[in-house]
């Protein structure tokens, strides 16, 4: 049974490998998949060394906690950057804005040049939360278009 599996296994490989050979289209979406990941990976690296490096933890719990707070950062980062396009991109929609749209599909959610990283920020507990739409209107009025 375990040989029928294995067989079966590399013939599901060997299937998906000439799709991937023959499919220049499944080719691009598997490499637009990869660099993805990567930029990920390296939004994660920016935010862990912000500050040069100089809190890690000294113990095991200290190092974890570390780390999941810049997955959360992260992670903060990609859903206010999808949330700013979303809404500009329904925007642009709505006004069918063709060149508009265009800057923001070619957009990320994951970069974050948009994002001060080595800011001092400070918190306070406000009943108010951020107007989202406000700053968008900000926003709408100050993207470049295409071609000019």
């Amino acid at each position: 049974m375990l040989e029928a599996l294995t067989e079966y296994n590399r013939l599901v490989k060997a299937n998906y490998l000439l799709n991937y050979i023959g499919d220049a289209s499944l080719r691009n979406y598997v490499q637009r998949a990869l660099n993805r990941g990567e930029a990920y990976h390296q939004l994660r690296r920016a935010i862990s060394s912000v500050n040069g490096d100089q809190f890690r933890g000294s113990s095991d719990e200290e190092i974890q906690l570390w780390d999941e707070c810049t997955r959360l950062v992260t992670n903060a980062v990609i859903y206010f950057n999808s949330s700013m396009l979303s809404q500009l991109l329904t925007s642009f929609e709505y006004q069918n804005d063709d060149k508009r749209i265009q800057i923001v599909n070619q957009a990320s959610p994951v970069a974050w040049y948009n994002i001060n990283l080595k800011g001092i920020y400070t918190f306070e507990l406000s009943e108010k939360l951020p107007d989202l739409e406000e700053l968008m209107r900000t926003i709408e009025g100050c993207l470049p278009v295409l071609g000019k």
